[in-house]
């Protein structure tokens, strides 16, 4: 079951630096994430998300299915003396199901979710909302003893959310566990 993370930092492009050192984290294979998104409020209190997962993984899912209706399309072309015809068909059915089901489908964090905390930030700071599927959490939070941070939610134990919290090194007030 992946671990959900929210973290605030004083600074507005502190998460997006956090996030990048987490991606040479996944590449290390130390933690692997499920979703990221990275919350900026600017000096006029606007807030802007970046989706951290990339959009290729999506993409790589559609020309799986473009590529399996195809193939299916043409076998049962090859039944009918139509391969081409079954070929090109499949994978139009196979490309707009994928698109289809993407669309209905909300992988990873709720985006109101998202939206509502976003809201409780201050201006000029932003927020790091991760969900974690795996981890090593000491060589994890070593990298990070020179980050400062506040655990605005967490999925994790009481124990686990202590230790994110201390190795994040900014203990002003407490956090909420949800």
């Amino acid at each position: 079951m992946s671990e959900l993370v929210v973290v605030g930092f004083k600074d507005a492009e502190e998460a997006d630096r956090v996030l990048l050192r987490l991606a040479k984290l996944k590449k290390e294979h130390l933690i692997d994430l499920e979703d990221a998104v990275v919350v900026i409020r600017d000096e006029a209190g606007g807030v802007h998300l970046k989706q951290g997962i990339s959009p290729a993984i999506n993409a790589a899912a559609t020309g799986f299915m473009f590529a399996s209706g195809s193939l299916w399309g043409g076998l049962i072309g090859l039944l009918f003396m139509h391969p081409v015809a079954g070929f090109v068909l499949g994978g139009a059915i196979g490309a707009g199901t994928e698109a289809l089901s993407g669309s209905l489908a909300d992988y990873g964090i709720n985006d109101d979710f998202i939206k509502s905390l976003s809201e409780t930030i201050p201006v000029n700071s932003s927020a790091l909302f991760i969900l974690v599927r795996e981890a090593q959490p000491e060589k994890v939070l070593a990298e990070f003893t020179d980050i400062k941070g506040k655990v605005l939610r967490t999925s994790l134990s009481l124990e686990q959310e202590k230790k994110l919290q201390d190795a994040l090194a900014d203990s002003t007030s407490p956090s909420r566990h949800s």
